[in-house]
């Protein structure tokens, strides 16, 4: 080690323990990774409850900066040792870390009360968003029935930008990974099935699974991830240009303009890339089942209308449609509440990920105790 690295040596005696600083103690020398781990393993044998009884001598020190002088102080305990020597100027450094340097403070435990009132602040939030909802989808009520009486004026050349950009271009990542989920299904399925030499019953499954439940559920997961994102970004993006205030000033209507064409091309959009990918993922499970248990796909095809009713099709395009409508709600809600900064944006955009999808979740659930007699 070098001579100007820092140094501490520690001389424990019985009667007055010594500890002698050496070397330059600066935020250069100390960015060193051994010079660093040499001075946290000794200084970590001086606890701050025992470092007034030391003796310290700062007098063979090169050079002292403020970031030595708070590394010793945070070893003291932020207070200042029994019997120290040292020159003015290091003291001075010292002194003016002490002044600067915040105490923290000591950790409270929350009363009832606090809980009770952080409690009342979640529950303010929430329904806070429950009410901005409720109001989107009133004002989307509003808008879609303006749109019945005065087709020609509808946004139409925005519902179709927005149905190529939802629809088609999520074709290929849906595919990809239906077909994805069917192989790993069917080779899963296929194990178990084997030890009871039912093999046949792996059609049945995975027309059930997927066609009713998967197929939409990993399509909603997926574009709430891909285009409910996209939303919050683009109407948030508006608010930090200050968009939508032109756009309120000019008289346009964020719900007929921004809302609604939006909530039509998602619910145009979903019940057809749900099937698009529920029909990769039966391709996929008819391939893996094909090479695993040799299960046909002539056999799998024959087979799949007997065991699976069109009741599950059409429960899931429904589904579908619910999920569309919702993502979309809550992209634009989100993407209208985005302050104008950036900041905000990011946890807009977060946020609209993370609650379409548990809503999502929770609606198909929903869906699943409802309809549980419905092409079972």
């Amino acid at each position: 080690m070098e001579e100007t690295s820092p140094r501490l040596t520690l001389q424990p005696d019985a009667d007055a323990p010594r500890a002698h600083l050496l070397g330059r103690w600066t935020a250069a020398r100390l960015a060193d990774p051994a010079a660093w781990a040499a001075i946290q393993d000794t200084l970590s044998s001086v606890t701050p409850s025992t470092s007034p009884a030391w003796r310290w001598d700062l007098q063979g020190l090169e050079r002292l900066d403020h970031t030595g002088a708070q590394v010793l102080w945070n070893a003291w305990g932020r207070q200042w040792p029994g019997n120290i020597a040292l020159s003015a100027p290091h003291r001075a450094i010292l002194e003016r870390v002490a002044r600067y340097t915040v105490q923290p403070p000591p950790p409270q435990a929350r009363s009832l009360l606090t809980r009770f009132l952080l409690l009342g602040d979640v529950v303010l939030r929430v329904t806070d968003h429950l009410v901005d909802l409720t109001r989107l989808l009133g004002q989307l009520l509003l808008d879609a029935r303006r749109l019945v009486k005065a087709p020609r004026d509808g946004p139409w050349r925005d519902v179709s930008g927005h149905l190529f950009n939802i629809g088609a271009r999520a074709l290929p990542i849906t595919a990809l990974v239906g077909f994805l989920i069917g192989v790993v299904l069917a080779y899963l399925m296929s194990q178990q099935l084997r030890q009871f030499g039912a093999d046949a019953f792996i059609v049945n499954i995975l027309g059930i699974a997927l066609i009713r439940e998967l197929g939409p559920m990993l399509a909603a997961i997926l574009i709430a991830g891909r285009s409910g994102s996209s939303i919050t970004a683009q109407i948030g993006v508006m608010r930090v240009t200050e968009e939508l205030d032109a756009m309120r000033v000019m008289g346009i209507s964020h719900g007929f303009r921004l809302v609604l064409p939006r909530a039509m091309a998602m619910a145009l959009a979903m019940p057809l890339i749900s099937v698009w990918t529920t029909l990769a993922a039966l391709l996929g499970g008819m391939v893996a089942a094909d090479l695993s248990i040799g299960v046909t796909p002539a056999f799998f095809i024959e087979t799949l209308p007997k065991v699976v009713q069109v009741a599950n099709l059409t429960l899931a395009v429904g589904k579908s449609v619910v999920f569309g409508v919702l993502i979309a709600l809550i992209g634009c809600h989100y993407g209208l509440r985005v302050k104008p900064n950036t900041e905000s944006l990011g946890q807009g955009t977060t946020a609209s990920v993370v609650t379409s999808i548990t809503v999502v979740i929770l609606v198909d659930a929903l869906f699943a105790v409802v309809f549980k007699n419905v092409g079972i």
